[in-house]
């Protein structure tokens, strides 16, 4: 069984679509100052229920200009099959042949799923309609999904998906590598060979990180949380911590056999290039 040891080494940065002419000045300058890091793509997400289905699309050409391939996400809760092919259609048409399919949450407000319920299914679509012109990532959850009714039901979840076509995954970021490593074990018992490259969220504001993790399901392990509450308002402090420990977990990760990382930037290039330094990349 091949392991994650032998995939090639891959490195992304992530970022959001901005929604303001200063917002997309300073993702501009952003993804200059990261493209010089020469990673393997820059991905931009998309807003529940497709919301900011041509901010991302404008974002990935604007970033293809700073040299690294840019994916865009997609997500089809809510949506019709119809108009994802037209999205996908449109991505095609740009040149564009790298996606992060995932199921989105349902915008607020809205009673129907739509024609798709699931990631997997999504990727299927794009397999019957588009063939290999796409290589397609999908999200993995090594703490499990927040909604799932079980450990081994969210394994199965992600192997529908691997099974409908995913070339690779992307992991939602965590703080423990262990949970990263059983998580992988797991995976390949199960026969999955896809590369999982871990999600790397960089620490620089506590109140942010810790909304954002109570959101998404990501644990802040209770040793990290505590010594960042202790630190109030000094961001100085909370920025050299976190670097530390993402640093740290980084390098066990690499050693480890992680096939890359995928960083989570929230449009700034500051931690991840230190953390990128600290790394030798």
């Amino acid at each position: 069984m091949q392991s994650q040891k032998t995939h090639r080494k891959c490195f992304s940065f992530e970022f959001f679509p901005p929604n303001t002419t200063e917002g997309a000045e300073k993702l501009a300058q952003t993804a200059k100052q990261l493209a010089l890091l020469k990673p393997e793509f820059f991905s931009v997400t998309y807003g529940a229920g497709g919301s900011t289905r041509e901010r991302t699309l404008n974002a990935v050409l604007d970033l293809c200009k700073a040299g690294p391939a840019a994916a865009p996400h997609i997500s089809c809760i809510g949506s019709s099959r119809s108009s994802i092919r037209e999205i996908l259609a449109d991505y095609k048409a740009n040149g564009i042949r790298h996606l992060v399919a995932l199921r989105g949450d349902l915008p607020s407000g809205t009673a129907t799923a739509g024609e798709f319920h699931y990631a997997n299914e999504l990727v299927a679509f794009i397999r019957e309609e588009f063939g290999s012109h796409f290589f397609i990532e999908v999200a993995a959850y090594p703490e499990y999904h927040p909604q799932a009714r079980s450990a081994q039901a969210d394994l199965d979840a992600f192997k529908r998906k691997v099974e409908a076509g995913a070339d690779s995954a992307i992991t939602q970021y965590f703080f423990n590598a262990d949970c990263y490593f059983n998580f992988v074990d797991e995976c390949e018992a199960m026969g999955l060979k896809v590369p999982i490259v871990p999600g790397i969220m960089p620490i620089g504001r506590f109140s942010q990180l810790a909304r954002f993790s109570d959101a998404c399901g990501a644990e802040i392990p209770r040793w990290i949380r505590r010594k960042l509450e202790g630190y109030g308002d000094d961001t100085e402090s909370i920025r050299a911590f976190g670097l530390d420990v993402v640093s740290d977990m980084c390098e066990r990760l690499l050693a480890g056999g992680a096939p890359g990382l995928h960083f989570y930037t929230l449009n700034q290039s500051s931690l991840t290039t230190d953390i990128w330094k600290r790394l030798g990349l």
